[in-house]
């Protein structure tokens, strides 16, 4: 399994498989050879049952009221994408991706108000941003603490996919702590997994509890090589509240950020053909520089795993901590030799 990003509206919609008289007589069949067992269940089923069954239909209807107004519509002269109204300030947070290469932005808030923006901050390897629009009378969302996620808590995904504002759709949390790769290399992690529909235009946007909290932010869909690359239906990721408050609230505050809790090495790295990545670069007084480690030479393994490609590297450095000591197998014409590096914190 792969995933990608899921921004803009650039790509074309789903076409069903079946013509449409197909379709609508195999669903003729269905209703027919149902329809009897369907009026049977509904005949027995318990009145609890069916309050149930309302009482939930309606918190659905009260939380896309009570978080609709704060999932904002950003277009961007690289296509279109979701964000989400962090403070009464008028600061959006949304996706890196989404606002990457593109210097004007428009916020459509949920009533149809439109404003520029400007960027106030970025980090790329979070996938976050703040954008700021001069308005007033804006509803900040609330933010649940993403610690408490459980697998199977229901979910509500509000954005704007394909430019359809406001659109929602419903799932569960599927999985938890995941760690995924986007397509530029930047591995995300404890992500969460969700099967509520994500979609081109949701990125950015709201992953919402029955609360009407925040838990997270839709970044990625998977993709499926046996669909030809196709999104696998039903499998979305998106980066936890916990994150995005942190990420997002110094990128309010200052435009930078100075605590990403993530862990660096302080190199640039090549790919390679010879089972291991090149040391294109060493940051001067950095983590790898203060251990020796130099331009020219690979690096084959981090903290015991090896590291064959970008991508794999990413996901072990996704799953250490600034501060921490570890081990870094480095590989030279002369010898191979293992040196102990105290991992830096990167910073914007």
């Amino acid at each position: 399994m792969v995933t990608h990003r899921v921004a803009g509206n650039r790509t074309s919609r789903t076409r069903s498989s079946l013509p449409a008289a197909a379709c609508l007589a195999a669903a003729v069949l269905l209703l027919a050879g149902c329809g009897h067992a369907a009026s049977a269940a509904r005949t027995s089923a318990p009145p609890s049952a069916t309050a149930s069954s309302l009482a939930l239909q309606q918190q659905f209807v009260t939380v896309v009221r009570q978080v609709g107004p704060s999932v904002v519509l950003i277009q961007t002269s690289q296509g279109l994408g979701s964000g989400i109204v962090f403070d009464s300030q008028g600061d959006i947070v949304t996706n890196n991706h989404v606002v990457a290469g593109s210097n004007t932005f428009q916020v459509t808030l949920a009533n149809g108000r439109q404003y520029p923006a400007k960027l106030v901050g970025s980090f790329a390897l979070d996938d976050l941003a703040v954008l700021r629009i001069a308005a007033t009378g804006l509803q900040p969302a609330t933010f649940a603490d993403s610690k408490t996620l459980a697998v199977g808590d229901l979910t509500l995904a509000i954005g704007n996919p394909l430019g359809l504002q406001s659109s929602v759709s419903e799932g569960i949390v599927s999985a938890l702590g995941r760690t995924v790769n986007e397509d530029t290399g930047t591995a995300l992690p404890n992500v969460i997994q969700t099967s509520a529909a994500i979609n081109p235009g949701n990125s950015g946007g709201a992953l919402v509890n029955l609360r009407g909290q925040v838990i997270g932010i839709p970044t990625l869909t998977a993709t499926d090589p046996q669909l030809g690359g196709g999104q696998a239906p039903g499998i979305g990721f998106a980066i936890p509240s916990n994150i995005v408050r942190n990420i997002g609230g110094q990128l309010a505050s200052t435009g930078k950020v100075t605590n990403s809790r993530r862990a660096i090495l302080g190199v640039q790295l090549g790919t390679t053909t010879g089972g291991g990545l090149l040391v294109t670069q060493v940051q001067a007084g950095g983590p790898a520089a203060k251990a020796g480690i130099r331009t020219g030479q690979l690096i084959t393994a981090v903290d015991g795993t090896a590291t064959p490609d970008p991508a794999t590297y990413a996901d072990v450095l996704a799953g250490l901590r600034p501060g921490q000591t570890v081990s870094v197998a480095i590989s030279t014409a002369a010898a191979l030799r293992t040196v102990q590096v105290t991992l830096g914190q990167s910073a914007s």
